[in-house]
């Protein structure tokens, strides 16, 4: 499996070395060790200008869902250039006030807001709950009213749209947990505006992740604007359509539609449906990072066997769990190109039998080796956890010819200090 890098912004191939901008990136890992994420500011410069391109001269917006990737340097990046963020819990709330967003520019989706998160996000200023739920929405009501606040709301609708990706990241049927049914959603902005601590803002929806077709977001775009008709008839005007994110990135051979592609067709299905003045909210993450970014990792080992061929890396599956969790393809590169390949399975050290990066792949490479694994910009440090007490990778920013260290190594010590040690008699 191996990555055009003529098509990978901010990475290219010198002289048989792998470049994230100017910089070689085998001496990256030997500056900052491994495992390391690796962030080209080009990449994440030309990812954002496709969505700004589509949203050109229209009242839409971009807000970056930072579950993708909630680096404070990356964050800082987007608010620069001037788009807002979806945020899913209070302490992605807090990631994006210490940037500088204002609570105006942050809506809040997720199924589970608590009391204190919805008091938080209230007293934040915050732009727009998206609702996921009856209980929630009088939840959030009860909580305006005891603040003396009036809090906007989008309802997020389930549209039952196949969003042709994986199980585990669809999220737009009618068996996933997220969103209002269908057909109870207008039932339930009619009881929102009878609500006295509730303000009617919105309509929102989001179907998946990965998705790499126009045709199901189109499709969905057609269900939600029945909808925007039919609560014109009860009197309920919105003020904008927020159609989440989901838009997919070339991890192996996908051919996902550009940004740009997938804003003028949903705009244009707005125009055909006759709502060509409601702005429309865009909630974009993976295809903001994901080819942003690249984890390098040593190989430790070589372990051929009869069965197959072992290729013993120092990153794992609390590193990046994608391939283990969705089943993923990530490509792997050697960073220094070699010859002589063979299969591998390149596996990590966590004692997991499901601890793998990629399986019977081709590659040339021997112990000492440094390796890249592309497309891990999104959902890798994010999801990253401690399992084996082993502490999270460092993450280095390029620019050019410069590199900064955004995210030091955590250590044990860091690990247990929140721990503590009880006496003998507590198990006695």
């Amino acid at each position: 499996m191996s990555e055009d890098f003529t098509a990978l912004p901010g990475f290219s191939r010198r002289d048989g070395e792998l470049f994230c901008e100017d910089l070689n990136l085998r001496k990256l890992a030997d500056q900052f060790g491994t495992p390391l994420y690796v962030y080209s500011r080009e990449a994440l410069k030309t990812a954002l200008e496709s969505w700004l391109r589509g949203i050109s001269g229209t009242k839409h917006r971009v807000f970056y869902a930072m579950k993708a990737n909630s680096n404070l340097a990356l964050l800082k990046f987007f608010r620069d250039a001037g788009i807002g963020f979806d945020i899913v819990s209070p302490g992605e709330l807090k990631r994006a006030l210490m940037v500088g967003a204002k609570g105006e520019d942050i809506v809040y989706s997720g199924v589970g807001k608590s009391r204190e998160d919805i008091r938080t996000a209230l007293r934040a200023g915050i732009g727009c709950f998206n609702v996921e739920s009856i209980p929630e929405l009088d939840r959030i009501n009860e909580v305006a009213l005891q603040e003396k606040l009036l809090a906007p709301i989008s309802v997020r609708v389930n549209p039952d749209v196949d969003a042709k990706t994986h199980p585990y990241i669809s999220t737009g049927l009618k068996n996933n947990k997220f969103g209002v049914a269908y057909d109870q959603t207008v039932a339930l902005y009619r009881h929102a505006a009878s609500l006295p601590g509730v303000q009617i803002s919105g309509i929102d929806m989001h179907i998946g992740s990965q998705i790499t077709e126009l045709e199901p977001f189109v499709h969905a775009a057609d269900k939600i604007f029945d909808i925007v008709e039919q609560l014109a008839q009860h009197g309920i005007t919105l003020d904008h359509l927020d159609f989440g994110g989901g838009l997919g990135v070339r991890y192996t051979d996908e051919t996902p539609p550009s940004a740009e592609t997938l804003v003028k067709a949903v705009s244009q299905k707005a125009s055909e449906r006759g709502f060509a003045d409601l702005p429309i909210y865009f909630e974009p993450g993976r295809s903001l990072v994901a080819r942003a970014g690249v984890l390098l990792t040593t190989v430790e080992y070589l372990k051929p066997t009869q069965a197959k061929n072992f290729m013993i890396v120092d990153a794992a599956m609390n590193d990046m769990v994608r391939p283990t969790l969705y089943q993923a393809q990530m490509p792997l590169v050697n960073c220094t190109e070699r010859e002589q390949s063979q299969q591998w399975d390149v596996v990590g050290p966590v004692c997991e039998t499901g601890d793998f990066l990629a399986r019977s792949i081709e590659l040339a490479a021997q112990p000492g080796d440094v390796l890249a694994m592309t497309g891990a910009g999104a959902y890798g440090m994010s999801m990253a956890s401690n399992y084996n007490s082993r502490g999270r990778a460092a993450e280095v920013l390029v620019s050019g010819s410069r590199a900064w260290l955004i995210r030091r190594r955590e250590t044990i010590e860091e690990l247990t200090a929140l721990e503590n040690t009880v006496p003998n008699e507590a198990f006695m």
